[in-house]
């Protein structure tokens, strides 16, 4: 089974992921990740990648390439991020939402940073990202249709999502 977990920062797709993972004893991979290693090696914040990002399409597609290639060569895998339900298309497709006092809470409180600083850096990432979804890939990330499974973090804590997957989990046949 591939499973795609899927969410705007500070939703908390990672911490869902890195549970389900544990739990099922198979591989997760983050695009954020990936994503922040690159910013770190140009030497940028995550808004001065995003918008370099914005300017070079290929920082995008590299990520992309790389999970399309995971979801099509490995089974029994978590793949994490923005764009991951559009690239396993054979996936169980989760989305987790909250509002973005909420992400932006849980983001300031991982960073060490103020609300207000990491509010603007988030919605300055959050729309930087949605331009080059919609130019690169024709994908507008506020569209759930694809998704099997939208769960609001908001409203359920990690663990109450974690048993919630789990289920569409064992529905689907589990992982091997």
């Amino acid at each position: 089974m591939l499973l795609s977990m899927s969410g705007l920062p500070g939703s908390g797709t990672t911490t869902v992921s890195k549970l389900l993972a544990e739990h099922y004893g198979v591989d997760f991979v983050n695009a954020g990740d990936v994503f922040r290693g690159l910013a770190k090696e140009h030497g940028m914040t995550l808004a001065e990648f995003g918008a370099l990002a914005e300017s070079d399409a290929s920082i995008d597609v590299k990520i992309d390439e790389r999970q399309k290639e995971i979801a099509n060569t490995r089974d029994d895998i978590i793949l994490e991020g923005r764009l991951a339900g559009h690239m396993a298309e054979k996936a169980l497709k989760v989305w987790i939402k909250a509002p973005i006092d909420v992400r932006v809470k849980r983001i300031s409180g991982r960073e060490g940073a103020s609300f207000d600083v990491m509010l603007d850096e988030t919605i300055k990432r959050e729309a930087s990202e949605a331009v080059r979804y919609k130019e690169i890939y024709e994908i507008d990330i506020e569209d759930m249709s694809i998704y099997d499974l939208v769960i609001d973090s908001g409203k359920w804590d990690q663990f109450e999502i974690v048993k919630i997957i789990m289920t569409a989990i064992e529905t689907r046949g589990g992982f091997a």
